[in-house]
């Protein structure tokens, strides 16, 4: 029979949640506090039972959207401005046409 003293079971969870721009944007907002200035408001305004033992994830869920949402926004707010661009052009094309 199999020696199950060193058997140690593991779950692992991951999940995907897509947002959109203004999700990110709401986020990126959140997480530009400083995970240390909103922890301390939420713990003096609600309390740390609920959120303390969370708190390790917290900041490295604020230490990624701090990383990832402003690059995405700001790609964005690129693409937007060369598809508006790309438009003017046509639409100057269009009117000498």
């Amino acid at each position: 029979m199999a020696d199950l003293k060193y058997f140690k079971p593991e779950v692992t969870v991951k999940a995907t949640i897509e947002l959109d721009e203004g999700d990110l944007a709401a986020l990126d907002a959140l997480a530009g506090y400083g995970t240390d200035a909103f922890l301390k408001v939420f713990y003096e305004r609600l309390g740390e039972a609920y959120l303390k033992p969370h708190e390790k994830s917290l900041r490295k869920i604020f230490s990624e959207i701090r990383r990832v949402a402003p690059v995405a926004i700001k790609k964005a707010e690129e693409a937007r401005a060369q598809l508006k661009k790309a438009s003017d052009e046509l639409a100057g094309r269009a009117a000498l046409a």
